[in-house]
């Protein structure tokens, strides 16, 4: 789906910077090393992952996705002061170096998750590609996977090199290290509620919290924390990223179940026909009449795939509900809460925060337009 104009040009600001920081965290001395030996597998995968190279580990440019979870981290920096650094020009973006090996574990960190995941889901393809998996097997991914989660660690330690304090990488290392046990915890429910149909709303809820919630709050905190020393510009900001990681995936749920193949170019009712248990399917079997409520738990449970007619009987439940209303309410609730944490950002001069603050709103924005 495209973006709406504000935020793409926020994203492709950054995307040159990041770029550069995520192949200078890849490209390491070691990894340049290993690579003339037997281990030029081992980062061409990584390489594959990202999107740089073809399964051949030759040059090829792909999705890299659209580099999120970075991007609010530099937000977040922006909107917090950028430790009272200002450009002095739109092409200088010498001040982002501060930044920038934080942003770079952040997206490592995100894509070592997406590796593990395509194990676990046992997905074929991710971004219109073949999942690493899938191409060279569970045992090498899962440990291709674990290296970038230690080189995710490995790169966050240059914000010391860019003239970070000790005290504050501490931190920064504290905060990642945190927000990988809560996204691990978020991991272990979602598989644990694979094999149930009766998990509660607020269970869901919780769950998604800290699987999409967790690095998104982890990327707003840190970026904060380069940014400024004031706790509360720190707590405002977070606070935005927890409640923008609940509403992306809300947004993805409605878009999974109401969205059209125009909208979202995918199959319409997509995460129906694939029986995934996301925000709809457990509110409408919450409050569903007793006869809808069974012959829902009956579909989702039949070992045969789900017809268009069977989809048409679990929308036409789903509308019995008012669960899409239910839906837009809960993601109102949730861009409410970061526009909310916008506004009690403290007020600063630099002409940084206040197009940062802009830009976090065209965020906002882009999720309660698109569903």
């Amino acid at each position: 789906m495209a973006l709406s104009s504000p935020l793409q040009s926020a994203l492709l600001r950054y995307q040159k910077d990041i770029d550069a920081a995520l192949h200078q965290a890849v490209f390491v001395p070691e990894a340049e090393a290993a690579a003339t030996g037997g281990l030029a597998s081992f980062y061409g995968q990584m390489q594959y992952h990202l999107g740089w190279v073809d399964s051949d580990f030759q040059p090829s440019r792909h999705n890299p996705g659209k580099l999120l979870r970075p991007t609010l981290l530099l937000f977040a920096y922006e909107a917090a002061g950028a430790w009272g650094q200002v450009p002095t020009s739109e092409q200088d973006h010498d001040y982002l170096r501060r930044a920038l090996p934080a942003a770079a574990a952040i997206e490592l960190t995100h894509n070592f998750t997406l590796i593990h995941d395509d194990i676990e889901d046992h997905d074929t393809e991710r971004r219109h590609r073949a999942t690493m998996w899938h191409l060279w097997g569970i045992p090498q991914a899962i440990n291709t996977g674990d290296g970038m989660f230690a080189l995710a660690r490995y790169t966050l330690w240059g914000v010391l090199e860019a003239g970070v304090e000790s005290a504050i990488a501490a931190q920064l290392g504290r905060i990642l290290d945190h927000a990988c046990l809560i996204l691990a915890e978020g991991q272990h429910l979602d598989m644990s509620f694979e094999q149930m149909l009766h998990i509660p709303v607020s269970s869901y809820i919780d769950m998604i919290s800290r699987k999409t919630g967790a690095l998104m709050r982890c990327a707003a905190e840190m970026g904060a924390r380069l940014g400024t020393r004031d706790e509360e510009t720190i707590q405002r900001l977070r606070s935005f990223g927890w409640a923008m990681g609940i509403a992306f995936q809300v947004r993805d749920d409605i878009l999974g179940v109401w969205a059209s193949t125009a909208e979202l170019g995918k199959t319409p009712a997509g995460d129906l026909y694939r029986r995934k248990k996301s925000l709809p399917i457990l509110h409408a079997l919450e409050h569903a009449a007793p006869a809808a409520q069974a012959r829902l738990r009956a579909l989702y449970s039949q070992p045969t795939p789900l017809t268009v007619t069977e989809v048409q009987e679990i929308l036409a439940i789903l509308e019995q509900t008012r669960t899409r209303a239910y839906c837009h309410a809960f993601l109102s609730e949730q861009c409410h809460t970061a526009y909310e944490a916008l506004t009690q950002v403290p007020h600063n001069d630099n002409p940084l925060s206040l197009r940062a603050l802009r830009d976090m709103q065209a965020m906002v924005e882009f999720v309660e337009e698109t569903v």
